[in-house]
């Protein structure tokens, strides 16, 4: 049996006329007879009893009918959703973030929009540090990666600018330079930096130690913190001192002060990372609007 035939049996089923749902369906009177013969002989009921005026359903015929509706919206429901998963309408995207990348604006905008544009697209969001989302990218439990971006790229990933942030310094309100609107960063050479392991974070390591040595001189180790939330609790727990993207400065913890650098730029890429040798359509769907949220690059 044949999708045809059922569509050719509701037409008829509906006319109850085999020569205007022949007209209906654009074909012949004798080859529907024909094929509505052999759909009953297929089932071994009779589908359709004559009239005077046409045909009407059998009590088989109308058992039928009501299973035929129900498989032709299946299938139109199938067709529909299989067009509406290959044009990235619905289904499930991963997105991973690190720390420092959630308290950035174009982050949660981007999310926000995507979301309205895609809303049966359900959305599972992992936060981890770099190391750990380039590992989930590659085994394919996140489809995208918001991480800052270093000056290597592990092979099969592409990173995609998303935004440039400036460095702020943080410090225990208890710090002797806690009242000055700007510090030059050389101005802490002799206090402990509490920064995340060079493992977990490198780009945010390496941004925070080349920028002492930029400075003239080379950053004391202080406490190393699990995550980017925990360094401003180690400030203010007076572990030590820290530079952090802008954004982190909406962690307002008690105890803490943010401060400018003075005398220099120190900032730090956000980038989005997708795997180079796939890219389904939610994906591309969702670097698409990541493009339009993207800051420009100087």
């Amino acid at each position: 049996m044949e999708l045809r035939h059922i569509r050719y049996f509701l037409a008829v089923a509906e006319e109850r006329n085999v020569t205007r749902a022949a007209e209906r369906l654009g074909i012949g009177q004798p080859p529907l007879s024909q094929q509505i013969h052999a759909l009953e002989d297929e089932l071994g009921v009779r589908l359709f009893r004559r009239t005077g005026h046409g045909v009407v359903l059998t009590e088989a015929g109308e058992s039928f009918a009501a299973d035929a509706k129900r498989i032709l919206h299946d299938t139109r429901l199938a067709v529909e959703n299989a067009q509406s998963a290959g044009r990235g309408e619905i289904g499930q995207f991963n997105i991973g973030f690190t720390g420092s990348a959630a308290f950035n604006p174009v982050v949660s905008k981007l999310i926000r929009a995507y979301r309205q544009a895609y809303p049966n697209v359900t959305l599972t969001l992992a936060e981890g540090n770099t190391a750990q989302l380039l590992a989930y990218l590659d085994d394919d439990r996140v489809d995208v990666a918001f991480v800052r971006l270093g000056s290597q790229s592990p092979a099969g990933v592409q990173f995609h600018h998303i935004a440039i942030e400036p460095m702020k310094i943080v410090l225990p309100a208890t710090h002797r330079l806690a009242k000055k609107r700007k510090i030059a960063l050389s101005a802490l050479a002799e206090d402990p930096f509490v920064m995340l392991p060079r493992e977990a974070s490198p780009t945010l390591h390496d941004v925070i130690v080349g920028a002492c040595r930029e400075a003239g001189f080379e950053p004391i180790a202080g406490q190393q913190a699990p995550q980017l939330s925990s360094v401003v609790n180690l400030v203010a727990a007076e572990f030590g001192v820290s530079l952090v993207p802008a954004s982190v400065c909406q962690i307002q913890v008690e105890g803490v002060v943010y401060t400018d650098v003075l005398g220099s730029s120190i900032s730090i890429r956000l980038a989005l990372a997708s795997r180079i040798e796939s890219t389904p359509a939610k994906t591309a769907n969702f670097l698409e609007k990541a493009l339009a949220f993207a800051s420009p690059i100087d």
